[in-house]
Protein backbone atom coordinates (compact mmCIF):
# COMPACT_ATOMS: atom_id res chain seq x y z
CA UNK A 1 0.00 0.00 0.00
CA UNK A 2 1.32 3.33 -1.06
CA UNK A 3 1.20 6.16 1.21
CA UNK A 4 0.68 8.46 -1.25
CA UNK A 5 -3.05 7.10 -1.33
CA UNK A 6 -4.66 6.49 1.54
CA UNK A 7 -7.11 3.62 2.19
CA UNK A 8 -10.37 4.17 1.44
CA UNK A 9 -11.54 1.73 3.60
CA UNK A 10 -10.45 0.00 6.85
CA UNK A 11 -10.82 -3.53 6.98
CA UNK A 12 -12.52 -4.78 9.96
CA UNK A 13 -11.17 -8.07 11.95
CA UNK A 14 -12.94 -11.06 11.89
CA UNK A 15 -9.95 -12.90 14.52
CA UNK A 16 -11.58 -11.36 17.45
CA UNK A 17 -8.95 -12.47 19.77
CA UNK A 18 -6.21 -10.34 17.98
CA UNK A 19 -7.97 -7.26 18.41
CA UNK A 20 -5.91 -4.76 19.86
CA UNK A 21 -7.34 -3.63 23.27
CA UNK A 22 -4.92 -1.98 25.64
CA UNK A 23 -1.77 -0.19 24.77
CA UNK A 24 1.01 1.76 27.18
CA UNK A 25 3.35 4.36 25.98
CA UNK A 26 6.98 4.55 28.18
CA UNK A 27 9.05 7.36 28.49
CA UNK A 28 12.20 5.31 30.14
CA UNK A 29 15.88 7.34 30.67
CA UNK A 30 18.03 4.68 30.88
CA UNK A 31 21.79 6.36 32.71
CA UNK A 32 25.36 5.54 31.50
CA UNK A 33 27.60 4.48 34.01
CA UNK A 34 30.11 7.22 32.78
CA UNK A 35 30.23 9.70 30.00
CA UNK A 36 30.47 8.71 26.48
CA UNK A 37 32.17 10.57 23.83
CA UNK A 38 32.88 9.72 20.45
CA UNK A 39 34.52 11.97 17.65
CA UNK A 40 31.55 14.36 17.90
CA UNK A 41 32.34 15.10 20.89
CA UNK A 42 36.46 15.27 20.27
CA UNK A 43 35.47 17.87 17.39
CA UNK A 44 32.89 20.04 19.42
CA UNK A 45 29.89 18.91 17.66
CA UNK A 46 28.28 17.40 20.70
CA UNK A 47 28.70 17.04 24.20
CA UNK A 48 29.39 13.74 26.03
CA UNK A 49 26.06 11.49 26.43
CA UNK A 50 25.17 10.36 29.54
CA UNK A 51 22.19 8.76 29.50
CA UNK A 52 19.78 7.03 26.86
CA UNK A 53 15.90 8.29 26.69
CA UNK A 54 13.69 5.23 25.45
CA UNK A 55 10.08 4.76 23.85
CA UNK A 56 8.67 1.38 24.89
CA UNK A 57 4.67 0.81 23.81
CA UNK A 58 3.39 -2.63 25.65
CA UNK A 59 0.16 -3.33 23.67
CA UNK A 60 -2.36 -6.54 24.18
CA UNK A 61 -4.69 -8.16 22.07
CA UNK A 62 -8.30 -9.72 23.39
CA UNK A 63 -6.86 -13.33 23.77
CA UNK A 64 -4.66 -11.92 26.26
CA UNK A 65 -1.23 -11.63 24.39
CA UNK A 66 1.33 -9.15 24.89
CA UNK A 67 3.82 -7.41 23.00
CA UNK A 68 5.99 -5.20 23.34
CA UNK A 69 8.57 -2.93 21.54
CA UNK A 70 10.96 0.14 21.94
CA UNK A 71 12.69 2.81 20.09
CA UNK A 72 15.38 5.38 21.57
CA UNK A 73 16.77 8.82 21.40
CA UNK A 74 20.48 9.54 22.34
CA UNK A 75 21.30 13.25 23.81
CA UNK A 76 17.73 14.52 22.34
CA UNK A 77 14.59 13.84 21.19
CA UNK A 78 13.36 11.56 23.52
CA UNK A 79 10.33 13.74 24.69
CA UNK A 80 9.44 14.40 21.18
CA UNK A 81 9.00 10.72 20.52
CA UNK A 82 6.70 10.16 23.50
CA UNK A 83 4.68 13.07 22.75
CA UNK A 84 4.39 11.68 18.89
CA UNK A 85 3.28 8.33 19.55
CA UNK A 86 0.85 9.86 22.44
CA UNK A 87 -0.83 11.58 19.62
CA UNK A 88 -1.43 8.77 17.55
CA UNK A 89 -1.13 5.30 19.55
CA UNK A 90 -5.15 5.48 19.84
CA UNK A 91 -5.33 5.07 16.06
CA UNK A 92 -4.47 0.92 16.90
CA UNK A 93 -7.29 0.23 19.29
CA UNK A 94 -9.58 -2.06 17.83
CA UNK A 95 -7.71 -3.35 14.78
CA UNK A 96 -6.49 -6.05 14.26
CA UNK A 97 -2.81 -6.95 15.14
CA UNK A 98 -2.12 -9.24 12.58
CA UNK A 99 -2.22 -6.10 9.88
CA UNK A 100 1.01 -5.39 10.73
CA UNK A 101 1.87 -3.54 7.49
CA UNK A 102 -1.61 -1.47 7.12
CA UNK A 103 -1.37 -0.33 10.65
CA UNK A 104 2.54 1.22 9.73
CA UNK A 105 0.77 3.26 7.01
CA UNK A 106 -2.66 3.83 9.54
CA UNK A 107 0.02 5.76 11.84
CA UNK A 108 1.69 7.50 9.28
CA UNK A 109 -0.97 8.88 7.96
CA UNK A 110 -2.30 10.20 11.65
CA UNK A 111 0.94 12.01 11.88
CA UNK A 112 1.49 12.71 7.85
CA UNK A 113 2.20 16.35 8.65
CA UNK A 114 5.06 15.59 10.71
CA UNK A 115 6.42 13.46 7.74
CA UNK A 116 7.74 9.49 7.20
CA UNK A 117 11.14 10.07 8.02
CA UNK A 118 13.17 11.19 11.77
CA UNK A 119 11.19 11.61 14.84
CA UNK A 120 7.86 10.28 13.15
CA UNK A 121 9.16 7.09 11.74
CA UNK A 122 10.75 6.48 15.11
CA UNK A 123 7.63 6.56 17.30
CA UNK A 124 6.11 4.77 14.88
CA UNK A 125 8.53 2.17 15.29
CA UNK A 126 7.94 1.42 18.73
CA UNK A 127 4.53 0.75 17.77
CA UNK A 128 5.22 -1.23 15.21
CA UNK A 129 8.15 -3.44 16.88
CA UNK A 130 5.51 -4.66 19.59
CA UNK A 131 2.85 -5.66 17.17
CA UNK A 132 5.72 -8.04 15.27
CA UNK A 133 6.70 -9.04 19.02
CA UNK A 134 2.97 -10.06 19.30
CA UNK A 135 2.44 -11.65 15.74
CA UNK A 136 5.54 -13.91 16.85
CA UNK A 137 4.30 -14.39 20.18
CA UNK A 138 0.69 -16.00 19.03
CA UNK A 139 2.82 -18.30 16.64
CA UNK A 140 4.55 -19.56 19.73
CA UNK A 141 8.31 -18.62 17.34
CA UNK A 142 10.97 -16.48 18.13
CA UNK A 143 10.52 -13.69 15.43
CA UNK A 144 13.82 -14.85 13.57
CA UNK A 145 12.03 -17.93 12.71
CA UNK A 146 8.04 -16.13 12.34
CA UNK A 147 10.14 -13.75 9.61
CA UNK A 148 12.55 -17.03 8.57
CA UNK A 149 15.85 -17.55 10.03
CA UNK A 150 18.85 -18.64 7.87
CA UNK A 151 20.74 -18.75 10.56
CA UNK A 152 20.28 -19.69 14.59
CA UNK A 153 23.35 -17.36 15.58
CA UNK A 154 25.14 -14.46 14.51
CA UNK A 155 28.45 -12.98 14.22
CA UNK A 156 28.85 -10.22 16.69
CA UNK A 157 31.48 -7.62 17.68
CA UNK A 158 31.79 -5.19 20.45
CA UNK A 159 31.44 -1.36 20.51
CA UNK A 160 31.22 -0.67 24.00
CA UNK A 161 34.44 -1.09 24.87
CA UNK A 162 36.36 1.27 22.59
CA UNK A 163 34.84 4.79 22.37
CA UNK A 164 37.60 7.80 22.79
CA UNK A 165 37.02 8.75 25.90
CA UNK A 166 38.61 5.85 27.16
CA UNK A 167 42.14 5.45 27.13
CA UNK A 168 43.92 2.90 25.45
CA UNK A 169 45.40 0.78 28.14
CA UNK A 170 41.32 -0.05 28.82
CA UNK A 171 40.79 -0.02 25.84
CA UNK A 172 42.99 -3.28 24.93
CA UNK A 173 41.96 -4.82 28.51
CA UNK A 174 38.40 -4.63 27.20
CA UNK A 175 39.43 -5.80 23.87
CA UNK A 176 40.91 -8.82 25.64
CA UNK A 177 37.82 -9.33 27.91
CA UNK A 178 35.53 -8.73 24.91
CA UNK A 179 37.35 -12.02 23.44
CA UNK A 180 37.27 -13.89 25.93
CA UNK A 181 33.48 -13.66 26.80
CA UNK A 182 32.38 -14.85 23.20
CA UNK A 183 32.57 -11.87 21.09
CA UNK A 184 33.83 -12.41 17.36
CA UNK A 185 35.23 -8.76 16.26
CA UNK A 186 36.54 -5.27 18.20
CA UNK A 187 35.21 -1.99 16.88
CA UNK A 188 36.80 1.23 18.19
CA UNK A 189 36.21 4.85 17.09
CA UNK A 190 38.11 6.84 15.16
CA UNK A 191 37.90 10.48 13.94
CA UNK A 192 39.96 12.16 16.42
CA UNK A 193 41.09 16.03 15.45
CA UNK A 194 45.02 14.26 16.03
CA UNK A 195 44.79 11.96 13.26
CA UNK A 196 48.03 10.15 15.00
CA UNK A 197 45.98 9.71 17.92
CA UNK A 198 43.33 7.49 15.42
CA UNK A 199 46.65 5.54 14.33
CA UNK A 200 48.06 5.09 17.26
CA UNK A 201 44.92 3.36 19.14
CA UNK A 202 44.46 1.37 15.66
CA UNK A 203 47.89 0.21 15.62
CA UNK A 204 47.97 -0.82 19.06
CA UNK A 205 44.71 -2.64 19.17
CA UNK A 206 45.59 -4.57 16.32
CA UNK A 207 48.81 -5.86 17.93
CA UNK A 208 47.04 -7.10 20.68
CA UNK A 209 44.47 -8.86 18.56
CA UNK A 210 47.32 -10.22 16.51
CA UNK A 211 45.32 -9.64 13.53
CA UNK A 212 43.61 -13.36 14.71
CA UNK A 213 40.40 -11.06 15.58
CA UNK A 214 38.16 -9.04 13.15
CA UNK A 215 38.70 -4.95 13.91
CA UNK A 216 36.78 -2.52 12.65
CA UNK A 217 37.12 1.26 13.31
CA UNK A 218 34.09 4.22 12.87
CA UNK A 219 35.07 7.73 12.44
CA UNK A 220 31.57 8.82 13.16
CA UNK A 221 30.78 11.44 10.21
CA UNK A 222 34.03 13.39 11.32
CA UNK A 223 36.19 12.97 8.28
CA UNK A 224 35.70 15.78 5.19
CA UNK A 225 36.18 13.41 1.73
CA UNK A 226 40.24 13.99 1.73
CA UNK A 227 41.17 12.98 5.16
CA UNK A 228 38.47 9.62 4.95
CA UNK A 229 40.58 8.84 1.72
CA UNK A 230 44.07 9.87 3.35
CA UNK A 231 43.58 7.91 6.36
CA UNK A 232 41.94 4.99 4.80
CA UNK A 233 44.62 4.29 3.04
CA UNK A 234 47.07 4.62 6.29
CA UNK A 235 44.55 2.05 7.14
CA UNK A 236 44.47 -0.81 4.73
CA UNK A 237 47.48 -2.05 5.74
CA UNK A 238 45.34 -3.50 9.10
CA UNK A 239 43.21 -5.52 6.72
CA UNK A 240 40.01 -3.90 8.80
CA UNK A 241 36.97 -5.45 8.42
CA UNK A 242 35.39 -1.90 8.00
CA UNK A 243 35.73 1.46 8.39
CA UNK A 244 32.28 2.78 9.29
CA UNK A 245 30.67 6.48 9.06
CA UNK A 246 33.88 8.19 7.40
CA UNK A 247 31.62 10.89 6.01
CA UNK A 248 28.38 12.81 6.63
CA UNK A 249 25.59 10.21 7.09
CA UNK A 250 23.79 11.91 4.02
CA UNK A 251 26.77 12.33 1.63
CA UNK A 252 25.98 9.76 -0.67
CA UNK A 253 28.20 10.59 -3.59
CA UNK A 254 31.10 10.44 -0.72
CA UNK A 255 30.64 7.48 0.04
CA UNK A 256 30.73 5.97 -2.96
CA UNK A 257 33.78 7.15 -4.51
CA UNK A 258 35.83 5.95 -1.14
CA UNK A 259 34.25 2.84 -1.54
CA UNK A 260 35.50 2.62 -5.34
CA UNK A 261 38.63 4.27 -4.07
CA UNK A 262 39.74 1.87 -0.86
CA UNK A 263 40.11 -1.82 -0.85
CA UNK A 264 38.78 -2.09 2.95
CA UNK A 265 34.98 -1.96 2.88
CA UNK A 266 33.12 1.11 3.49
CA UNK A 267 30.03 1.15 6.22
CA UNK A 268 27.29 3.44 6.75
CA UNK A 269 23.41 4.15 7.34
CA UNK A 270 23.15 3.98 11.15
CA UNK A 271 21.97 7.62 11.20
CA UNK A 272 19.23 7.74 8.60
CA UNK A 273 16.00 7.72 9.12
CA UNK A 274 14.09 5.95 6.43
CA UNK A 275 14.26 3.45 3.68
CA UNK A 276 13.79 6.31 1.36
CA UNK A 277 17.18 7.65 2.98
CA UNK A 278 19.02 4.38 2.46
CA UNK A 279 17.81 4.33 -0.91
CA UNK A 280 20.20 6.88 -1.94
CA UNK A 281 23.05 5.14 -0.48
CA UNK A 282 21.94 2.05 -2.32
CA UNK A 283 21.28 3.51 -5.54
CA UNK A 284 24.83 5.27 -5.87
CA UNK A 285 27.16 2.34 -4.60
CA UNK A 286 27.93 3.77 -1.47
CA UNK A 287 28.83 1.28 0.99
CA UNK A 288 29.58 -2.39 0.86
CA UNK A 289 28.16 -3.07 4.11
CA UNK A 290 24.99 -0.92 5.38
CA UNK A 291 23.87 -0.19 8.93
CA UNK A 292 20.20 0.12 9.24
CA UNK A 293 18.89 1.14 12.41
CA UNK A 294 15.18 -0.93 12.99
CA UNK A 295 13.60 1.85 15.48
CA UNK A 296 15.46 5.10 13.53
CA UNK A 297 14.04 4.29 9.93
CA UNK A 298 10.54 3.12 11.40
CA UNK A 299 10.63 -0.43 12.79
CA UNK A 300 10.45 -4.19 11.78
CA UNK A 301 8.38 -3.32 8.18
CA UNK A 302 9.87 -0.84 6.77
CA UNK A 303 13.87 -2.64 7.94
CA UNK A 304 12.29 -5.49 5.90
CA UNK A 305 11.45 -3.35 3.01
CA UNK A 306 15.48 -1.79 2.79
CA UNK A 307 16.65 -5.40 3.77
CA UNK A 308 15.41 -6.92 0.33
CA UNK A 309 16.77 -3.46 -1.01
CA UNK A 310 20.07 -3.98 0.28
CA UNK A 311 19.96 -8.26 -0.69
CA UNK A 312 19.17 -7.59 -4.13
CA UNK A 313 22.10 -4.94 -4.62
CA UNK A 314 24.68 -7.55 -3.15
CA UNK A 315 25.33 -5.52 0.19
CA UNK A 316 26.39 -7.11 3.53
CA UNK A 317 24.43 -5.93 6.80
CA UNK A 318 25.56 -4.83 10.33
CA UNK A 319 22.82 -3.13 11.48
CA UNK A 320 23.48 -0.68 14.24
CA UNK A 321 22.60 -1.33 18.34
CA UNK A 322 19.46 -2.49 19.54
CA UNK A 323 20.87 -6.02 19.27
CA UNK A 324 17.64 -7.59 21.22
CA UNK A 325 15.83 -6.56 18.00
CA UNK A 326 18.75 -6.67 15.64
CA UNK A 327 19.72 -9.99 16.08
CA UNK A 328 16.56 -11.60 14.72
CA UNK A 329 16.51 -9.27 12.04
CA UNK A 330 20.08 -10.21 11.36
CA UNK A 331 19.40 -14.03 11.64
CA UNK A 332 16.68 -13.69 8.73
CA UNK A 333 19.30 -12.01 6.17
CA UNK A 334 20.31 -13.92 3.18
CA UNK A 335 23.80 -12.94 3.65
CA UNK A 336 26.29 -13.67 6.77
CA UNK A 337 25.96 -10.72 8.75
CA UNK A 338 27.02 -9.14 12.10
CA UNK A 339 25.11 -7.87 15.00
CA UNK A 340 26.44 -5.11 17.19
CA UNK A 341 26.84 -5.89 20.39
CA UNK A 342 26.29 -3.50 23.36
CA UNK A 343 25.66 -3.97 26.85
CA UNK A 344 24.40 -0.92 27.98
CA UNK A 345 20.50 -1.70 27.82
CA UNK A 346 20.85 -5.20 30.19
CA UNK A 347 19.59 -3.49 33.25
CA UNK A 348 16.34 -3.11 31.02
CA UNK A 349 15.49 -6.54 30.39
CA UNK A 350 15.03 -9.60 32.76
CA UNK A 351 16.80 -11.38 29.84
CA UNK A 352 20.27 -11.96 28.40
CA UNK A 353 21.59 -13.01 25.13
CA UNK A 354 24.14 -15.33 24.67
CA UNK A 355 27.45 -14.83 23.27
CA UNK A 356 29.88 -18.55 21.87
CA UNK A 357 32.74 -18.72 19.77
CA UNK A 358 32.68 -15.20 18.53
CA UNK A 359 28.87 -15.41 17.68
CA UNK A 360 25.19 -14.22 18.99
CA UNK A 361 22.57 -17.57 19.85
CA UNK A 362 18.93 -16.58 18.55
CA UNK A 363 17.04 -16.75 22.00
CA UNK A 364 14.41 -19.89 21.43
CA UNK A 365 11.50 -17.45 23.38
CA UNK A 366 8.52 -16.63 21.50
CA UNK A 367 8.73 -13.18 19.53
CA UNK A 368 11.59 -10.63 21.07
CA UNK A 369 11.87 -12.94 24.12
CA UNK A 370 12.22 -10.11 26.26
CA UNK A 371 10.07 -8.44 28.84
CA UNK A 372 11.06 -5.30 31.06
CA UNK A 373 12.89 -5.18 34.65
CA UNK A 374 11.63 -3.49 38.06
CA UNK A 375 14.37 -0.94 37.33
CA UNK A 376 12.98 -0.18 33.98
CA UNK A 377 9.92 0.65 35.62
CA UNK A 378 11.47 3.26 38.32
CA UNK A 379 13.86 5.11 35.58
CA UNK A 380 10.31 5.56 33.63
CA UNK A 381 9.61 9.32 33.56
CA UNK A 382 6.36 9.47 31.15
CA UNK A 383 3.32 6.91 30.61
CA UNK A 384 -0.06 6.88 28.64
CA UNK A 385 -2.32 4.24 28.22
CA UNK A 386 -5.35 3.66 26.14
CA UNK A 387 -8.15 1.26 25.91
CA UNK A 388 -8.02 -0.89 29.02
CA UNK A 389 -8.04 -2.50 31.72
CA UNK A 390 -4.50 -1.88 32.21
CA UNK A 391 -1.97 -4.33 33.50
CA UNK A 392 -2.08 -5.19 37.44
Amino acid sequence: MSLLTPPRTQPSSTLTGSRIEWIRLSSVALPLAVPVSDAKVFTGRQKPMTEVIFLFTELRTADGTEGIGFSYSKRAGGPGQFAHAREIAGELLGEDANDIQRLWTKLAWAGASVGRSGLATQAIASMDIALWDVKAKRANLPLAKLLGAHRDSVRCYNTSGGFLHTPLEQVLDNADATVANGIGGIKIKVGHPDAAVDLARVAAVHERLGGSVPLMVDANQQWDRTTATHMGRILEQYNLAWIEEPLDAYDAVGHADLAAALDTPIATGEMLASVAEHWELIRHKSADIIQPDAPRIGGITQFLKLAALADHAGLDLAPHFAMEIHLHLAAAYPREPWVEHFDWLEPLFNERLETRDGRMLVPDRPGLGITLTEQARAWTVATAEFGGPGRS
